[in-house]
């Protein structure tokens, strides 16, 4: 296969774009095919040994990655040959192929391309992470991005703004602030060019800023603490801009505030479960169109090196991608899942999946395919917490030493009406809405529950949209044959005709 190869470190110009052996995945692995590899900061740290992780020479950087899966782990059971995923890879993503940790791989929602997935996870993960869990920022409160232009910074100065925050952008050019600006950033400083303190103290009138995301320290960062208000929050993300600062901690002192280290790599292997219902937020507010990578620019694996160099010299802004196997569509596979050429709806993605945006669009789908979902985890957590609200404490669902001993395979029963209730957030992901009024689950006729799920079961949802009514008041009932089914069954765990009420 073909990669982008470290032998020595350095600058990206001793990198080499060589064939070298597939990698070899054990029983925990997978190997993904590479469509997209993002490029990240720490991507340029890593060649030059300055990145906190150090793997051996010769290596492929790159830790970012999407594409499909071609040989999967022994031990591996929640993934799938041939499964479109994203994957933190660490290193190896700028190569045709690299293995993973099936830990550090995710299904890719039916609605994301390549590229977008290879791209957001990073820069948003941190930037959410950060604003939400280490800052617990507030509507209504000021955030200042430091390094607002680069993918972290521009992930934040979005979410900034999605989290209800006034947010200022503080970047080095004109250019760089325009686009901050398209991305909600309500006032902005140019920071090779105006004082950050006095430009913060005349944009707040002299309050100061409540919480600041820095991802460039340098000679930034004292400016930057010095402009904070009481009781604020300081979050150290990176050093992008050269020189780590060192800090007067007098000010943290007279102005109540916090300094907070900001780990987001550390913090998903720490925090899994809160990791993961950030990931699923974010899905979310993708999906809604809350939020977007900004591509900079696109580069073959061949270009690489320059895209590395681009990233070095500051020139990127939101994120820059290396396209590795680009993946198109024939138009029999388009006719074949239903979408035409023309029409009010909007294809998204390799995937051939499509955004329904008007009554018409969901007409015109009445019999058709809506997909698959990607797989959720049913954990005894989950299981747990069903019976505490529905107040169902049935031992074979909650009491774990007897499970052990009396059933067989040892783990407890999920609620069939547990699996039931997971079926509209897995129904949601195949059959995107854009534009409307309301979405409701509005019932479920001819359940049944052909298989049991166990604790630490994968599920995911196949359905196809049977039936529409319309209603005087606009509104539709959609009617959706639904499957489940789960990765420890060859029966489906529960089937049932869905309705939704939509109104656009």
């Amino acid at each position: 296969m073909k990669a982008i190869l470290c032998t020595q470190y350095g600058g990206p110009e001793l990198l080499n774009h060589t064939e070298i052996k597939d990698p070899e995945i054990g029983e925990t692995e997978v190997l993904i095919e590479v469509a997209a590899c993002a490029v990240n900061f720490p991507d340029v740290l890593i060649i030059q040994n300055k990145y906190q992780f150090k793997p051996e020479l010769p290596f492929s950087p790159g830790g970012e990655v999407a594409g499909l899966i071609t040989s999967v782990g022994s031990g591996v059971k929640h993934l799938q040959l041939g499964q479109r995923v994203l994957a933190l890879c660490g290193w190896g993503g700028f190569a045709e192929k690299v293995k993973v940790s099936a830990d550090r791989v995710f299904p890719i929602p039916s609605f994301m391309d390549d590229i977008t997935a290879a791209s957001t996870l990073y820069t948003f993960g941190t930037a959410y992470h950060a604003l939400k869990d280490r800052a617990a920022l507030k509507t209504g409160e000021t955030l200042l991005v430091l390094g607002a232009s680069g993918g972290v910074g521009l992930a934040a100065v979005e979410l900034g703004k999605v989290m209800g925050a006034k947010v200022i952008a503080a970047a080095s050019t004109a250019e760089k602030l325009a686009i901050c600006q398209r991305k909600g950033a309500q006032h902005l400083i140019n920071y090779e060019t105006e004082d950050i303190k006095e430009k913060v103290k005349e944009l707040t009138a002299g309050k100061g800023v409540d919480v600041i995301l820095d991802v460039v320290g340098d000679k930034y960062a004292e400016p930057g603490l010095r402009s904070m208000a009481w009781k604020g929050r300081y979050l150290v993300v990176g050093f992008a801009g050269g020189e780590i600062p060192r800090l007067p901690f007098n000010l943290a002192l007279l102005k109540g505030c916090a300094v907070m280290g900001v780990f987001w790599g550390r913090f998903a292997s720490e925090q899994p479960k809160q990791s993961q219902q950030n990931l699923m937020e974010l899905v979310g507010m993708i999906q809604a169109g809350k939020i977007k990578q900004h591509i900079y620019k696109t580069y073959s694996l061949e270009e690489t090196p320059q895209a590395l160099k681009d990233m070095m010299e500051r020139k990127v802004v939101g994120k820059a991608v290396v396209v590795v196997k680009e993946r198109r569509e024939t138009r029999d596979e388009k006719l074949e899942s239903g979408i035409s050429e023309g029409g009010g709806r909007k294809v998204e993605g390799e995937s051939g999946k499509v955004v329904f945006r008007s009554v018409e669009d969901l007409k015109a789908f009445v019999g058709k395919s809506l997909g698959t979902s990607s797989w959720t985890k049913v954990s005894q957590e989950v299981i747990q917490k069903f019976a505490e609200t529905t107040e169902d404490f049935q031992w074979i669902h909650v009491d774990t030493e007897k499970a052990k001993a009396l059933i067989p395979g040892g783990k407890n029963l999920a609620h069939g009406y547990l699996t039931l209730s997971l079926a509209p957030k897995l129904l949601y992901e195949i059959l995107p809405l854009e534009g409307v009024q309301m979405a409701l689950n509005y019932g479920v006729n001819k359940v049944r529950f052909p298989a049991p799920v166990f604790s630490g079961d994968q599920v995911r949802l196949k359905a196809r949209l049977t039936n529409l009514e319309e209603s005087p008041d606009g509104s539709l009932k959609l009617y959706i044959e639904a499957e489940m089914e789960s990765d420890a069954s060859n029966k489906p765990v529960c089937v049932a005709e869905m309705i939704s009420m939509v109104r656009f």
